[in-house]
Parts: C-alpha cells; structure tokens; sequence
C-alpha cells in the first residue's frame, strides 16, 4: 500500500493528504466561489496543493517525490474536496445575495423560486 501512496506510512498519508491536503482543497474552493470566479480557476490552484503535499511527504516523511500513483491521488481527493466546496459555497451565496429569485435545491444546487400560488 505505502508504494502505491508514495509515502512511508498510511499515517503519513492520511496527515498530508486528507487532512492538510483536504482542507487546502475545501479552503481554496470556498475562496473561489467566494470572488464569484469560475470553476476552471480552481483547477490550477489543486494541481499547485498536489504538488506541494507530494514535496512534503519527501521532506518531512521521505516519502517518493516522484510517485505518479500518489500525486493521482492526492489530486483526485484535492480536487474532490474544492469542488465541494465551490459548490456548497456558491449555492448558499446565490440563494443569500438573491433570495427573490433563487431558493435551495439540496445542498449543491440553487432553482428559481415559484412563484407563490393565489
């Protein structure tokens, strides 16, 4: 499993990747939906967190720098983490900033609101 991650420990993994890597990824979709950016802008931005948690599994947990498996990895799960966020965020904000026209549709989504039957 540990060449698979690219890491020396499944400790070391779920330390970076989920929980520094992950709330990266939640913080950075929260603040892109926030600015009103769109959602290719926050591609960039995970492949930069992907990055920098394959450098800190080699510095800090000698992990493999390298590890093609493991950058996947983190890349899929910081990816998955800011894109629901963005879309939390972005559903909350429009129903909030326009509430005449919008209402919530489940946690990631927003609809036009009905209008009220006389």
């Amino acid at each position: 499993m540990e060449q698979i991650l690219g890491t020396s420990s499944i400790g070391d993994f779920i330390f970076v990747s989920v929980i520094l890597g992950g709330g990266a990824g939640l913080l950075t979709g929260q603040g892109q939906a926030q600015g009103w950016a769109p959602m290719r802008k926050v591609i960039p931005f995970v492949v930069l967190i992907a990055c920098a948690t394959r450098f800190l599994h080699y510095a800090l947990f000698g992990g493999t720098l390298l590890s093609p498996t493991g950058f996947v990895i983190d890349l899929v799960w910081i990816g998955l983490c800011a894109t629901v966020a963005y879309r939390m965020t972005r559903a909350a904000k429009m129903v909030r900033q326009y509430p005449w026209l919008y209402e919530r549709a489940g946690l990631f989504a927003w609809r036009d609101r009905r209008p009220a039957a006389r």
